[in-house]
């Protein structure tokens, strides 16, 4: 089985910064793209960031030049730094990660974290 274990949501005021984490763990033998997804109450489920693991990366236009991706593949970990905060920006966000678990399936499997809360304050 694979893990995908999230930190560093919160309450932060409009402005504001917060640093997320995702940590992978389990029988691991090789991880593709990480991202984050984030959903606000009533909406679907949106794309944030993505990376993939030679380091190319995709932002949504509204998190462009606030937001930034990154990961350590010795860490099997994704990384989302949030800048300038707005109120808009409140959701639950989701990492997820495209693992193979072994040299004899090709084709990866894609694993979801429980989610963490961001709450931006105005």
């Amino acid at each position: 089985q694979v893990q995908l274990v999230e930190s560093g949501g919160g309450l932060v005021q409009a402005g504001g910064s917060l640093r997320l984490s995702c940590a992978a763990s389990g029988r691991i033998f090789s991880i593709n793209a990480m991202g984050w997804y984030r959903q606000a109450p009533g909406k679907q489920r949106e794309l944030v960031a993505a990376i993939t693991s030679g380091g190319s990366t995709n932002y949504a236009d509204s998190v462009k030049g606030r937001f930034a991706i990154s990961r350590d593949n010795a860490k099997n970990t994704v990384y989302l730094q949030m800048n300038s905060l707005k109120p808009e920006d409140t959701a639950v966000y989701y990492c997820n990660a495209d693992v193979r678990r072994d040299t004899v399936v090709v084709t990866p499997s894609r694993y979801w974290g429980q989610g963490t809360q961001v709450t931006v304050s105005s």
